[in-house]
């Protein structure tokens, strides 16, 4: 009767830990948690206004993760997002620990050996900023003959120095670039695209503007394991979808502004 009772009771157990499992999940209904996809998603999230974590803040935010979850309810998935360092996100993806990677990846030849890659989400490169009354700059080329601030030791500076003829000012800081053109230091800020939008956008800076020119370009995109081109279908569905009916616009805006 004891051995009755010790299994009744065991069984119970199981039951109601199976119960309480199936309530969990990524923000479901009970009734359909344990059956609902799940989209894993891999970030570093280390790259404002992309992927980061404020203080205080439990939930991952920028660019990035607004759109994957975009996607994934686009998909009907639930979305996961866990945040691996950028060295360690492909070997994740081939290992299955995730089923996709966003963050801020350049889609290039030596990667699309490892992984496939969604169509491109975005496009960066480098851009420059002027003050919003300047008339005399308009290109890369106009640049000759002025002074321009960049930020030391990047790619920004490098590019700017084989121009030639511009007077190139390295500072510490994208910060500290804006300042100096606003206090009539240098003539152009150059930097990367979305450092330059988020700047403008985030600070809601006045008397300034960002040209639409880039000097270099470079797609980001989802990235997937290299047999997984089911999920790279329905991933590019979604990201055409989000595009047609303007949710992609309205995530943009709300991290760079509006597109140019």
């Amino acid at each position: 009767m004891k051995m009755k009772k010790l299994l009744a009771l065991a069984a119970a157990c199981v039951f109601a830990v199976t119960a309480f499992a199936g309530c969990g999940g990524n923000g479901g209904s009970s009734s359909s948690s344990s059956s609902a996809k799940v989209l894993k998603v891999g970030s570093s999230i280390d790259f404002a206004p992309f992927e980061f974590q404020d203080e205080g803040q439990k939930e991952y935010q920028g660019f990035d993760m607004d759109l994957i979850r975009a996607v994934g309810k686009e998909m009907g998935y639930d979305v996961e997002i866990q945040n691996i360092g950028f060295d360690g996100l492909i070997p994740a993806l081939q290992a299955k620990n995730i089923d996709v990677i966003i963050s801020g990846m350049t889609i290039n030849d030596e990667r699309k050996e490892n992984v496939l890659f969604s169509d491109p989400y975005y496009q960066s490169g480098l851009t420059m900023v002027v003050r919003a009354d300047e008339q005399g700059i308009k290109s890369f080329q106009d640049l000759k003959g002025h002074k321009v601030a960049v930020q030391i030791g990047t790619t920004s500076a490098e590019a700017v120095k084989k121009l030639g003829g511009v007077e190139v000012k390295e500072l510490n800081t994208p910060a500290d670039c804006f300042m100096e053109l606003k206090a009539n230091g240098v003539d152009a800020v150059v930097n990367d695209r979305p450092v330059n939008d988020y700047y403008i956008t985030k600070s809601g800076e006045t008397g300034v503007k960002a040209l639409p020119e880039r000097l270099t370009a470079e797609d980001y995109g989802i990235a997937l394991a290299k047999d997984n081109t089911e999920l790279q279908t329905k991933i590019n569905d979604a990201l055409k979808k989000l595009k047609e009916n303007g949710e992609y616009d309205k995530i943009y805006a709300k991290w760079f502004g509006e597109q140019k």
